[in-house]
């Protein structure tokens, strides 16, 4: 019987061997012609055994071997042979004539291989007169229940993957890796080796191979599947010959049917080969392979995981170095240095590796040493690593100057991308027919000569042009784009292009597939993620866009410039957006560097625009005014393209608001309102902008504002949205337009109504309440109040600060609930948010003056 897979023997057994015992237990006198046939290490000794001790309890008597040519044999003996395979055809022949006999009890347990013509003839025989049993590996429940009956590791359900997966379900491989880590001090399923004592175990079975099978286990080591024609150059033998080889092989229970090794086999014939012949097999096997034109990058991980890179050729390393370039292009660069110290010079395709890998310093290194010795291929090469480096870094001018160099019709591209960055409004002009070159239209080359039109047509043509072309580019890059080194991903652009014009569902999408793609590697997933991030923050998502942002850095690397900056935006909007007073002080000193250390061009207007609010809310824009002047120069030197400037306008709005300008504030209404006609996305931001400041001047169009606020929110600018309506709310004298304007507030924001039947539910006496903030605003005590409240402290807290009792600050927090109609603590925080941030720049409750002119 079976009981949780383990046979009352104690063995692991499969239904065929289990039947077999099932039957000999119930009559163990009866006939029996049995050949079990199963490769080394799957339990034909063990199963063996089992046969012998059920019929010696039955009082049977049982010989254990061939019986000698011309030797008697018993009938009622039971005749047990095991390695059937090993004997000669005159044994062989003696255990025919006992099958023919049909008189003798007779179990032979064989190999599949060697396999004579002799024992062919006895296995046909003991099929057809008997039965044939076949071992086959564990299944993963077999697996399992092995472990279960361990003692030991009974407890440790965890390791069944483990075992199985180490081990192929070889029965012998699993007792022995059980048995390990049963006397490992803490086995557990975090277990990530097999233990040094299991993979011991293999030396005996190693040592009796023919020297033939160990190299060639070796090189099935270093090189999983390997052509049998490759297999008979590296081991001198014909193909015939090298297939009788894996036949023993196999036989042996060391390789699998698949022609792979289990993982422990792997790691034993690795680590318990001799070193001269292990370094000799894989040196000549990453030779032939590197002849035949196949992958050696397998057969360098192996010779890299035993410490053997060192004796590597260099033609080798540099050849499974360009293997990995495309998925693992830090690993790349590694073998590039590696290829570099045994001998081969520097090339432009290393500088590459590191400069995709995100390792700037070493790729401007290395191509800065090439521009000046390489050929010129070399040098061309090398020019366009360097360009796309100092890309990353700000020096947009001298990266623009080596693309131009380099010559290639990528490179002219992105060159004309650089160029319109800047502000050179020459980079504009369709670029003359090019010259025939060698250059082939590769996905690169078309998706680098959409981007230059992308960006041309943000400059000087419609919107929906500019994004089509760029979301193309992204699009041609998509199935390919891993080794492909950018100075900015057609997908950054393509976001960036779509959040200034208000199509960030467009702009998630396209950086999603780019992220998924690995566009660009490594380098360029830092940037998809911050426009993410910048996406989750414009709509009001702060903690969901904080959480995008610490993704940017979890591999420990500093950020490039450009990044930096925008991660500095980010951190500051989403303090800004939560009322954070603390994170805009902290963050500020670092904000202001990243803006000095990144040159303003055309695609760091959002962040710089972001930092201007912020610096206005803390009451130092004026650090910031140079480069904003800078901004607008640029913006001048394009003919002022309403794509670029709109959003930077509506920055200078809020900023001038925070800093009480209104003629200012005006400046930027009139220049939205001007751009108005060039997207509905501008249409959009400049109603709310001519909205938002005649509510300041205390005119408030309940209609008019809540089509604006809904506006912002349709093209993404939610926070934005909620907030004028709050604004507006917090302004107005007409107390059901209040009530109208909070509910729109809220619902922008994603939160519930204040009432719990709506507006129309509301109390008279809270309604009543409620026009109070309209007419006077809050009190300067509960503006204390309301500030430490947001701040975070306890009620008692805020009332030692402002030496008052706990329940006092109690009384001032429910009188503001009440007075703005808030259903809960959450509405009211959100609302009182606004209305701290616009005391805090003297422009809340304080209506502007009217403007003079329209």
């Amino acid at each position: 019987m079976i009981m949780n897979g383990i046979a009352e023997s104690g063995l692991t057994l499969d239904k065929g061997p289990q039947a077999l015992l099932d039957a000999v237990g119930q009559d163990p006198t009866g006939p029996l012609t049995v050949g079990i046939a199963g490769p080394g290490g799957h339990g034909k000794t063990a199963l063996l055994a089992e046969l012998a001790r059920i019929h010696q309890r039955a009082g049977i008597t049982v010989r254990a071997g061939a019986p000698e040519p011309g030797e008697p044999v018993d009938p009622d003996t039971l005749v047990l042979v095991d390695d059937a395979h090993l004997l000669d055809d005159a044994r062989i022949g003696v255990l025919l004539r006992l099958v023919a006999t049909r008189r003798h009890r007779l179990v032979v347990a064989h190999r599949p291989w060697p396999r004579s013509a002799a024992l062919s003839e006895l296995v046909d025989s003991l099929r057809r007169d008997g039965q044939a049993v076949l071992l086959t590996p564990f299944t993963r429940e077999q697996t399992a229940a092995y472990l279960a009956a361990t003692p030991e590791l009974g407890r440790h359900g965890d390791l069944v993957d483990f075992v199985h997966t180490q081990t192929s379900g070889i029965p012998r491989d699993v007792e022995r890796l059980v048995r390990g880590l049963a006397g490992a001090e803490t086995p557990t399923g975090t277990v990530v080796a097999p233990p040094r004592s299991a993979v011991g175990e293999f030396a005996a079975d190693l040592d009796v191979q023919p020297a033939a099978v160990r190299r060639m286990l070796l090189a099935v080591a270093a090189g999983g599947l390997l052509p049998v024609s490759m297999l008979g150059t590296l081991l001198g033998r014909e193909p015939a010959a090298v297939d009788e080889l894996i036949a023993a092989t196999r036989a042996a229970g060391l390789l699998g049917a698949d022609g792979r090794l289990a993982p422990i086999v792997r790691r034993a014939v690795t680590t318990l080969s001799p070193t001269t012949d292990r370094t000799a097999v894989w040196r000549r096997l990453t030779d032939l392979q590197l002849a035949r034109g196949g992958a050696v990058l397998p057969l360098v991980r192996s010779l890299l995981a035993v410490g053997a890179l060192g004796d590597c050729p260099a033609p080798t390393l540099a050849a499974a170095a360009g293997e990995a370039l495309a998925d693992e292009p830090a690993f790349a660069a590694e073998l590039f240095a590696a290829a570099t110290a045994a001998g081969r010079p520097a090339s432009a395709e290393q500088a590459l590796a590191a400069a995709l890998a995100g390792n700037l310093d070493d790729a401007l290194r290395l191509a800065d040493r090439l521009l000046a010795t390489a050929a010129p291929p070399e040098r061309a090469e090398a020019a366009v690593v360097a360009a796309t480096a100092l890309a990353h870094r700000g020096h947009v001018g001298r990266s623009v100057e080596l693309y131009r160099w380099s010559g290639t019709a990528s490179a002219a591209a992105f060159a004309t991308v650089g160029g319109l960055a800047m502000g050179d409004l020459g980079a504009t002009a369709e670029p003359p027919a090019a010259e025939p070159t060698d250059e082939p239209p590769t996905l690169h080359a078309s998706a680098a000569r959409l981007m230059a039109d992308g960006v041309r047509e943000s400059v000087s043509g419609p919107p929906t042009a500019a994004l089509s072309a760029l979301v193309q580019a992204a699009a041609l890059l998509e199935p390919d784009g891993r080794a492909a080194l950018l100075p900015d991903s057609p997908a950054a652009l393509a976001a960036l292009t779509a959040v200034h014009c208000g199509e960030l569902e467009i702009a998630e999408r396209v950086l999603h597939r780019a992220l998924g793609a690995g566009v660009g590697g490594p380098l360029m997933a830092r940037r998809h993620r911050l426009l993410q991030a910048w996406i989750l923050m414009v709509r009001g998502e702060t903690h969901a866009a904080t959480e995008r942002l610490a993704t940017v850095t979890l591999d420990g690397r500093q950020l490039e410039s450009r990044d930096l900056l925008f991660a500095a935006a980010i951190r500051m909007g989403t303090g800004r957006r939560n009322s954070d007073l603390g994170a805009l002080k902290r963050g500020w000193g670092q904000a202001l560097e990243a803006v000095v250390r990144h040159p303003v061009d055309l695609f760091t207007l959002l962040p710089l625009g972001e930092l201007a609010i912020a610096g206005a809310r803390l009451g130092d824009l004026a650090r910031l005014e140079p480069y904003l002047r800078e901004g607008r120069a640029l913006l001048g030197r394009l003919g002022e393209p309403p794509l670029w400037s709109v959003p930077l306008h509506w920055s200078g709005l809020h900023a001038a608001i925070l800093t009480g300008e209104p003629a200012r504030a005006d400046e930027h209404v009139a220049a939205l309102l001007a751009s108005a006609d060039h997207s509905r996305y501008a249409a959009v931001v400049a109603a709310a902008a001519e909205s938002w400041v005649e509510v300041l001047r205390g005119v408030v169009d309940p209609a008019r504002v809540e089509a604006a606020a809904r506006g912002l929110h349709d093209t993404g600018l939610c926070w934005d949205g909620a907030r004028l309506a709050g604004q507006a709310a917090i302004r107005t004298a007409d107390r059901r337009a209040m009530t109208t304007l909070l509910e729109c507030a809220r619902a922008l924001q994603g939160r519930p109504s204040g009432g719990h039947g709506g507006p129309t539910s509301t109390t008279t006496e809270s309604t009543t309440r409620a026009a109070g903030p309209t007419q006077q605003g809050l009190s300067d005590r509960e503006y204390e109040v309301a500030e430490l409240v947001l701040a975070g402290l306890t009620y008692r807290e805020i009332g030692d600060r402002l030496f008052i009792s706990a329940k006092t600050v109690e009384h001032h927090v429910a009188r503001m609930r009440n007075r703005l109609n808030c259903a809960n603590r959450t509405e009211l925080l959100a609302l009182l948010r606004t209305i701290v941030a616009d005391r805090a720049s003297d422009t809340a409750g304080q209506p502007w003056p009217q403007r003079a002119t329209r």
